[in-house]
């Protein structure tokens, strides 16, 4: 049952901690919708210049959830403030991807990190962001106790499978919301784009001026890409958007191709389509050979800037500070371990109008 409804004399004030917080995507989301973040915890301390530059207001903290002291979390709200914790437990140890390369180690325990955090900060509401492969991890006893520690706790845990161009993300990503509340069940908003509004590869990042592979940008110093030796630029000299390596000459194809199980790795090397999303935007986009990460036209992969627009940061969002050194590897990490913003605001928006119902 439904806690009963306050009057909007006695609201409290919301304060969220976003833990797992990386460059600060779904910090960036939630502050878009008018919410409160108060800080972000990450063990990635090369994510602080990107999470505090573009998020003012929110603090970074550098710590690991295995070693944070609760207290100290909680200590992180202002007194009366209604406490939200989010956060997306690092979400290769239970990708698709990740089964068929690796085994998935010790990062899944991070799941029941947060389980513990949330017991001890005592959140009036939580969400949490991942991988849908999340829910049948070990026979789904890991995502299975995650919600009974929550009901225990005494929050109405929902889920959902989001499709990411349903809420205007340009990109095929499907994932995993859950959320909890100890007033009762939060719903997920109703999507804002159909299948014939979606928003496409050439929506995101067409008006970006063109860059040589191994350039950068004179004036956008994240619009860079990586360089491609002489066999890759003669591979993606040879594809079609959409297509995949039999397009090329037969002796600029890999040993991989040409085996029986050579056609599970079409996109692997691929162009992206204009008038479609794109594919799932990972850590490793700004490389041309780990997927269909190929720009539709120009001879080069994405660059920083356009992965970072296809996971639906703004085109102002820094990644690197003034004095800093660029990684194209460190960037490409920050932005494809990120919540993509716009999926940020939904949450914002389905946490909103849950507390809107609750407070009449």
């Amino acid at each position: 049952m439904n806690a009963p409804k306050r009057r909007s004399s006695d609201r409290p004030t919301i304060a969220v901690v976003d833990i797992f917080c990386g460059a600060g995507g779904l910090t960036h989301g939630l502050i878009q919708e008018d919410l409160n973040v108060v800080a972000g915890l990450d063990s990635d301390g090369s994510c602080r210049y990107a999470y505090e530059h573009n998020n003012r207001g929110a603090k970074f903290i550098h710590q690991d959830i295995e070693s944070v002291d609760a207290q100290d979390i909680s200590s992180l709200y202002p007194n009366g403030a209604l406490k939200v914790l989010v956060g997306c437990a690092p979400c290769q140890p239970f990708s698709s991807y990740t089964k068929k390369q690796r085994p998935p180690g010790e990062k899944w325990k991070l799941l029941a990190s947060f389980a513990d955090l949330i017991e001890a900060v005592d959140p009036a509401i939580v969400s949490m962001e991942n991988v849908v492969e999340l829910e049948n991890f070990n026979h789904g006893t890991i995502y299975g106790g995650f919600v009974a520690r929550l009901e225990k706790l005494g929050h109405q845990v929902t889920s959902y499978h989001v499709y990411c161009p349903d809420y205007g993300v340009p990109q095929h990503r499907r994932r995993l919301v859950l959320f909890a509340s100890k007033r009762g069940a939060i719903s997920l908003v109703q999507p804002t784009h159909t299948k014939a509004r979606y928003k496409t590869v050439k929506d995101a990042i067409r008006h970006l001026p063109p860059v040589n592979a191994g350039s950068v940008d004179s004036i956008d110093p994240c619009h860079r890409a990586r360089a491609l030796d002489d066999v890759n630029m003669r591979r993606i000299r040879q594809s079609r958007p959409g297509g995949s390596w039999e397009d090329w000459d037969a002796e600029l194809r890999s040993k991989c191709h040409v085996k029986a199980s050579g056609g599970t790795f079409r996109s692997v090397y691929g162009r992206m389509t204009w008038n479609e999303p794109a594919p799932t935007i990972t850590t490793q986009s700004h490389a041309y050979g780990t997927g269909r990460f190929g720009h539709p036209e120009q001879d080069r992969a994405l660059t920083l800037r356009e992965a970072a627009i296809l996971q639906t940061f703004p085109p102002h969002y820094e990644f690197v500070g003034p004095d800093d050194k660029w990684s194209l590897k460190t960037v490409a990490r920050h932005i494809g371990n990120a919540v993509p913003p716009a999926l940020g605001q939904v949450i914002a928006r389905s946490i909103k109008r849950h507390l809107e119902e609750y407070d009449g």
